[in-house]
């Protein structure tokens, strides 16, 4: 009989493509995922692994249990949900990403919901951002992924996967105290076609959104300083080191001389949960999405739109297009 974990092994090589990769995705050593494919090889008496430069790359025969190992995980999971389900109580454990504004905007209050509300349920939480929120919900390294997408350069969601709106955030112009600009009480993009600006790190979702936003408008992005903590992001600012975009969900104190404006032609940020669609009946990760909600309803003074549960959607597979990083 083939074992479970062994085929979850092999299954983990076969999306992350290497090794440590699957140790990674696990969490285990690569010693630990060695041992399990040998294993494996010995239990089907193929091989399935064989040396690729060097790594390793899957056999015929690797490949085809591969695709197996993935449909029968599916069905564990989908089993998993279903007994969850059958009983209706929210316990066990949910794990939880999200990308590093939304786990400061959401997180405590989310987590303080859930304790309240369903002591016999562990959460564990972390920071990703978006694209690789996504992936570790794909790869099953997380139930839950807080994403985010903008009103002009959407974030495709791969089919598998749920998603339910929670909010949207409008975010700020921030400028220094003495900027030109800085008494008007609305701004145009156009207006800093001059100004450096502080952004986040190249790669990231919300740098590609930047550079095509900024060249949209006509404008080629002076970028003089990249940084990923947006506290780090508006203390450049009040040292008087450019402008930058400030997200209201989040954002926390503003350092003396910062100064805030809300751009005329309001950008949005979608702030969303995605989950796999084979795990959509656990009460656990219902149990998490409506405290997200919840906890999203608490920013809405801070100008952002809380989205009720009549908006929920649940694609059951949504086309993976458009801009990309």
């Amino acid at each position: 009989m083939l074992n479970l974990e062994r085929l979850r092994t092999l299954d983990a090589l076969a999306r992350h493509g290497s090794v440590s990769g699957a140790a990674d995705g696990l969490h285990v050593t690569t010693s630990a995922v060695s041992q399990q494919m040998a294993k494996l090889e010995r239990e089907v008496g193929q091989r399935l692994l064989a040396r690729h430069g060097r790594g390793v790359r899957l056999t015929d025969a690797g490949r085809l249990l591969a695709d197996h190992a993935a449909r029968i995980l599916s069905q564990v999971e989908l089993a998993q949900s279903d007994i969850e389900a059958q009983r209706g109580e929210v316990v066990g454990e949910v794990r939880i990403c999200a990308f590093p504004t939304a786990a400061r905007g959401l997180f405590p209050a989310m987590l303080t919901s859930l304790r309240a509300d369903h002591p016999e349920l562990t959460v564990r939480t972390r920071e990703l951002e978006p694209e690789q929120g996504l992936r570790a919900v794909l790869r099953g390294d997380v139930d839950l992924a807080v994403v985010l997408d903008w009103s002009n350069k959407r974030l495709p969601v791969p089919g598998g996967l749920a998603k339910a709106e929670l909010l949207d955030d409008a975010p700020d112009i921030a400028m220094p105290a003495g900027h030109p600009l800085a008494d008007r009480d609305e701004v145009e993009l156009e207006d800093f076609a001059d100004d450096e600006w502080v952004s986040w790190p190249e790669g990231e979702f919300c740098y590609e959104w930047l550079m095509f936003t900024l060249r949209s408008r006509g404008i080629e992005p002076r970028i003089a300083h990249l940084a990923g903590e947006h506290h780090t992001q508006l203390a450049l600012i009040a040292a008087g080191f450019g402008v930058c975009v400030a997200p209201r969900l989040g954002r926390g104190p503003v350092p003396e001389g910062v100064r805030l404006v809300p751009v005329r032609q309001t950008m949005r940020r979608h702030v969303h949960a995605v989950w796999r669609t084979d795990a959509d009946r656990r009460p656990s990760v219902r149990a998490a999405v409506k405290a997200l909600r919840a906890a999203g309803a608490g920013v809405a003074g801070d100008g952002a739109q809380v989205w009720g549960p009549g908006t929920e959607r649940v694609p059951g597979a949504e086309p993976a297009s458009g801009p990309r990083r």
